[in-house]
């Protein structure tokens, strides 16, 4: 044990822990860390990975020999290989090698367990000597598939705690001793020997019953919940690979004035790299010679593509979206902005406080209950005078009958009925931790742009000078951006298409850096871009459409003149729009409860604008990524349960930050991958129908989970006076599991609260 002084700022240490099967194996190992002098500790049960606190110089190989004493394995994370504007990690396709144990261990059990199962309830297959086939057939299900949860328990033990495993260990092993006892040195190891179909309650002697179908069904169904739940788990690391992912892969660096491409983790600070139009800028650093617009909303969440020039700083994996720009490196690898934002998603990840499973939390009051109850049946019938025999017939069948196979489908069936019915409505659902967020968000936090806008640049206006046709003001603001890059001016060009259809190309054209652009449309000189542009010209706008330009810029939106035959004609305005459905959308999380709060990294005048359109009343503008996580965890500090709904890699750590996270299909991966739901059709609505059908398929859960222990509770009693049948005992695991197969299809008939 470390007898240093307590932290005080120390760095971090994260550890990669292998071998927990719950949250209370989390909480177990978090609580004997924080025992350490000096050290504080976050485990998470969905990363398997623990956030350690500790003083200057302390030693990380003493934090894993204490996880290990704890009956869990822990490892220091192996660096990774490539940098962030690298590509994906090597270990990304890494067989998962206790996934493919589980997989394994599931095939075998429902290849022994079918039959076991169907020779026990169907008598007619009951042939002479089929006790002795269905032990042959359960023994490697309950003592090699159940192998995980009989390692889990003697950990428990030793911990003195009990959990879901502890039942599931307990109840399958003493139904295959007791079976091997009945058939070994009991009556139901002769020839002929049948369970009849009947479901009579009245003692009977346990020596002549095997109860191999229940133990062995158990561990068929609690191995595929498990299965189902490691696989969607699998994902935790994707939202760090695919911020990986968006760097730029090579860089075109000047040495000695000449070109030289070079992979991107070795550009070193000082260096000059090209950037041409449509690449990505390979890190972050200072523009040295040319100019062009730059965008940079994947990070800042800024609509309007940024104007860059000699001297500006560039930020690495953000696109040139016009000219030929030479950029001075000035971070690179784990410095650029990036790589933190990647590191500030892994932070959120990893503090994210851990779902306790609902199993687990009934599991550590029933499983001692069990036992009691267990002990005291075999200490009254010992006491009433009963055989030694008869006595621990009554104790077994409680063990048996308390283990409730329902258990292993209670929350995979609700959860793959639910997560199915939502990718039919376009949500896609992570796994079941992510539900337990959905029950209790009472702020929906709302990224601008690409979620309650298009995320797209749309001409929105044109304004005219008196006696100026719009149609030919159109076609020749069209024409010009029409052979122009730049995102704004492809804006007017599809809006000039739409309205006056095909544009005529333009003769000598030529882009005027930084102002705009200038041609020969018809035979007319044209200019098309800033005021100062058309100013170089002698061309001044009139006092009614300056008005109208400054008004519209002090809506946040983007004004560009035009001008030919040496006088200005009018103006475009192109604006970021609201998507149609988003206004409605605002009105449904309102119905459910939830209030919802603009966050954006656009200006002030922008986010008002757009929240008094859709209905939303509290605004946050004008944030970074950094402090879009700040805001959330202020929101989380102040009491408040937050979902967060975003599109952009900008709102990466947010989502991850958040009790619920919610990306629209229609951003980028980053988003998806750190975010709970996925809103696959972009539609702003989908997140009320993604909260209402986790509310509702976490509720039925909840049901499962109360009938699989409900039907077994019931049955307690009856084992205890020793008056259960196999047949019975069959039964209930049987009835249960149906019943809880049948309330989870409900959830096929989800409907829509919106209108589509």
């Amino acid at each position: 044990m470390s007898t240093s002084a307590p932290p005080t700022g120390g760095p971090d240490i994260e550890l990669e822990i292998g071998g927990m099967t719950c949250a209370s194996c989390a909480n177990r190992i978090e609580k004997k860390l924080n025992k350490l002098d000096g050290v504080s500790a976050t485990v998470n049960y969905a990363t398997e990975k623990a956030k350690v606190t500790v003083p200057e110089g302390y030693d990380p190989a003493l934090l894993i020999a204490e996880v290990e004493k704890t009956g869990y394995t822990a490892a220091m994370p192996q660096p990774r290989k490539r940098q962030a504007a690298a590509g994906a990690s090597d270990d990304e396709d890494a067989p998962d090698h206790e996934l493919i144990s589980l997989r394994q261990r599931l095939i075998g059990s429902i290849v022994l367990t079918v039959p076991v199962i169907a020779m026990a309830m169907i008598p007619a297959l009951q042939f002479n000597y089929w006790q002795w086939a269905s032990l042959a057939l359960a023994a490697p299900v309950i003592i090699w598939a159940a192998w995980p949860f009989h390692k889990a328990a003697w950990t428990n033990l030793k911990h003195g705690t009990a959990t879901m495993d502890t039942l599931i260990s307990m109840g399958t092993s003493v139904a295959l001793l007791w079976s091997v006892y009945a058939l070994f040195f009991g009556t139901a190891g002769m020839p002929g020997m049948t369970h009849p179909f009947e479901f009579t309650i009245a003692p009977s002697d346990g020596a002549a019953n095997i109860y191999l179908e229940v133990g062995a069904g158990v561990t068929m169904f609690i191995l595929a919940g498990r299965y189902f739940e490691k696989r969607s788990k699998r994902q935790a690391g994707a939202a760090l690979r695919a911020l990986l992912e968006l760097g730029a892969k090579e860089v075109s660096v000047l040495r000695g004035g000449v070109e030289v491409k070079i992979p991107t983790e070795e550009l070193q600070v000082g260096d000059e790299f090209i950037v041409r139009p449509g690449e990505k800028i390979a890190t972050d650093g200072i523009v040295t010679s040319g100019t062009s617009a730059v965008d940079a909303s994947m990070l800042t969440g800024e609509s309007v593509p940024v104007e860059v020039g000699e001297g500006d700083t560039v930020t690495g994996a953000t696109v040139n979206a016009g000219g030929r720009l030479v950029v001075r490196a000035t971070r690179v690898g784990s410095d650029t902005q990036l790589a933190q934002m990647a590191k500030l998603v892994e932070d959120a990840q990893t503090g994210k406080a851990e779902v306790q499973r609902l199993a687990d939390k009934i599991s550590g009051v029933f499983v001692p209950i069990v036992i009691v109850i267990a002990f005291v049946t075999l200490g009254a019938w010992l006491g009433a005078g009963f055989p030694v025999a008869a006595a621990f017939t009554a104790a077994v069948a409680v063990l048996v009958i308390a283990c409730p196979c329902a258990l292993g489908l209670a929350t995979p069936t609700a959860l793959l009925v639910g997560t199915g019915r939502g990718a039919q409505m376009g949500i896609l659902i992570k796994g079941p931790e992510v539900l337990e967020s959905t029950r209790k968000v009472d702020t929906v936090v709302l990224d601008k742009t690409g979620t309650v806008t298009s995320g797209k640049m749309t001409l929105v206006d044109v304004v005219t000078e008196a006696g100026v046709d719009r149609a030919e003001l159109l076609r020749f603001a069209g024409a010009l951006e029409d052979a122009s890059e730049h995102p704004i001016a492809q804006a007017i060009a599809k809006g000039a298409t739409q309205e006056v259809g095909q544009l005529p190309t333009p003769e000598d054209f030529a882009n005027v850096e930084g102002k705009g652009v200038q041609g020969i449309v018809d035979g007319t000189p044209v200019v098309v871009g800033r005021e100062s542009l058309l100013a170089d010209w002698a061309q001044q706008l009139s006092r009614e459409v300056a008005s109208a330009k400054a008004r519209a810029e002090g809506e946040g939106k983007t004004v560009v003149a035009i001008g030919w035959d040496g006088q200005a004609r009018g103006i475009l305005v192109v604006a970021d729009t609201v998507k149609p459905t988003s206004a409605e959308a605002i009105r449904g999380l309102k119905e459910i409860g939830l209030t919802p709060i603009l966050l954006t990294g656009d200006n002030e005048a922008v986010a008002r604008q757009i929240a008094a359109e859709v209905g939303i009343d509290e605004v946050i503008a004008e944030v970074l990524p950094k402090d879009k996580v700040d805001v959330v965890a202020r929101l989380q500090r102040e009491g408040k349960i937050v979902a967060m709904v975003g599109d952009g890699v900008n709102d990466a750590p947010a989502l991850a930050q958040a009790d619920l996270g919610l990306a629209m299909g229609t951003g980028t991966d980053v988003a998806i991958e750190a975010s709970d739901i996925t809103l696959v059709r972009g539609d702003l609505r989908a997140a009320v129908d993604a909260i209402r059908l986790s509310r509702k398929t976490l509720s039925t859960i909840k049901t499962n989970l109360f009938w699989a222990f409900a039907y077994n509770t019931a049955a307690i009693p009856v084992a205890a006076l020793g008056m259960l049948n196999p047949m019975l005992a069959g039964a209930a695991m049987a009835f249960s599991s149906v019943f809880v197969v049948g309330n989870s299809l409900r959830l096929r008939g989800f409907r829509s609260v919106t209108k589509k």
